[in-house]
């Protein structure tokens, strides 16, 4: 794994890509499950009791952070044959959708137009906010084991 992970990281395009996920993820989920607040003044608050949602959208953007420019090396490297591909972009975007499920104001005012629709499915985000995020991270796991499995395969990595 270290060796795959070496292989990725060594070209600077993939850290910068890596750092840019991880930041624009982070700043945006704890904006969107109200850590950081913008207005009047940009403060962060970390509630009693909210610790473990705050260390689950750090897992959750370290990786995605570390998943996605490893798939993206993937596609770079497997160009030619596309339904190999398939499987770790799409368990990379489940993922990382999947973690993003509490949106706080935003998600209840798009979500509250749709009447009662709208009100369960908020209740069903509020309430199994922690789930689906430790559901998401072991999406982006299992996509990581894969992606590293693959590329040993295809780049011929000894183990």
């Amino acid at each position: 794994m270290v060796q795959t992970i070496k292989l990725v990281y060594s070209n600077f395009k993939y850290v910068v890509l890596a750092s840019t996920i991880f930041v624009s993820m982070m700043i945006g989920l704890l904006i969107l499950s109200e850590y950081i607040f913008l207005e009047p003044y940009v403060v962060a608050h970390l509630p009693s009791g909210s610790e473990l949602g705050f260390l689950l959208i750090v897992l959750l953007s370290a990786l995605s952070a570390l998943v996605i420019p490893m798939n993206i090396f993937r596609i770079s490297v497997l160009k030619s044959s596309k339904q190999k591909m398939g499987g770790g972009i799409f368990g990379s975007i489940i993922g990382t959708a999947a973690g993003a499920c509490s949106c706080g104001p935003v998600g209840f005012a798009v979500i509250s137009t749709f009447g009662s629709v709208g009100a369960t499915a908020t209740a069903f985000l509020t309430n199994y906010e922690i789930p689906i995020r430790i559901i998401a991270i072991a999406i982006l796991i299992i996509t990581y084991f894969t992606t590293v499995k693959s590329l040993k395969v295809e780049c011929k990595l000894n183990p």
